[in-house]
C-alpha cells in the first residue's frame, strides 16, 4: 500500500532458511537508497525471528526488534519495543535503520478499486536468485529441520478457588508435595 515500486525475488526450488533469505535480501537491498527497512518479527512457517536481525547485520545498519511504535524525528527515530512479559521499552535509533515490526502496529485499510488500478501500473522488478551476486556459501542453508512434532500431552492446570489465605496454603501444600523448596 502506497509503494512506488516493488521487487520480487524468485528463489526457484532452492532450500531457504533465515540465513539464505537474509543474504538474498541484503544483496538486493544494498543497491537501494533507503532510510528505513521494515521486516516482520518472525516467519509464519517456522516461527523463527532471525531474518530481520541477520539482514541488519549484513547491511551494517542499526536495528531494533519487536517494534510496536515508531516516531521519526529528523535523522533518528524513537521506537517502542515489546520485551518479554509485556514490558515496553523506548529508545532512539539513528537512521537509516532496520526494524522488525510486531503484529498490530497498525490497522491496514482496505484498498479501493482506484488503489488497485494504480498499483497495477507500478513498477514490479522480478529477479531470479541465480542472477544475484551471491556465493554458493551465502546460498547454503544453515538450518535443517529434521522433524516437526506436537509436544506431549500433559494434565491441565489446576484452578485453586478460595480466599487468598486458602489459595496460599494450598499452593504451599502442592509445592511441598512436588519437592519445591521456598
Amino acid at each position: 500500500m502506497g509503494a512506488d515500486r516493488a521487487i520480487r525475488i524468485e528463489p526457484g526450488d532452492m532450500g531457504l532458511d533465515g540465513f539464505v533469505i537474509a543474504n538474498i535480501l541484503a544483496d538486493v537491498i544494498k543497491g537501494e537508497k533507503c532510510d528505513l527497512i521494515l521486516t516482520g518479527v518472525q516467519a509464519d512457517d517456522n516461527n523463527c525471528g532471525e531474518v530481520g536481525i541477520m539482514l541488519a547485520e549484513l547491511l551494517e545498519l542499526p536495528h531494533s526488534a519487536v517494534v510496536t511504535n515508531i516516531e521519526v524525528e529528523g535523522s533518528e527515530a524513537v521506537v517502542k519495543m515489546e520485551l518479554e512479559g509485556g514490558v515496553d521499552e523506548a529508545a532512539k535509533i539513528n537512521l537509516p535503520a532496520l526494524m522488525t515490526i510486531q503484529t498490530g502496529i497498525n490497522e491496514p485499510r482496505y484498498v479501493s478499486i482506484m488503489g488497485i488500478r494504480k498499483a497495477a501500473k507500478k513498477e514490479l522488478k522480478v529477479l531470479k536468485v541465480e542472477d544475484l551476486n551471491l556465493s554458493e556459501d551465502n546460498l547454503t542453508q544453515r538450518t535443517i529441520i529434521e522433524k516437526y512434532f506436537f509436544p506431549p500431552e500433559t494434565e491441565g492446570a489446576e484452578i485453586i478457588d478460595g480466599d487468598p489465605a486458602t489459595v496460599a496454603a494450598e499452593l504451599l501444600r502442592i509445592f511441598k508435595e512436588k519437592g519445591v523448596t521456598i
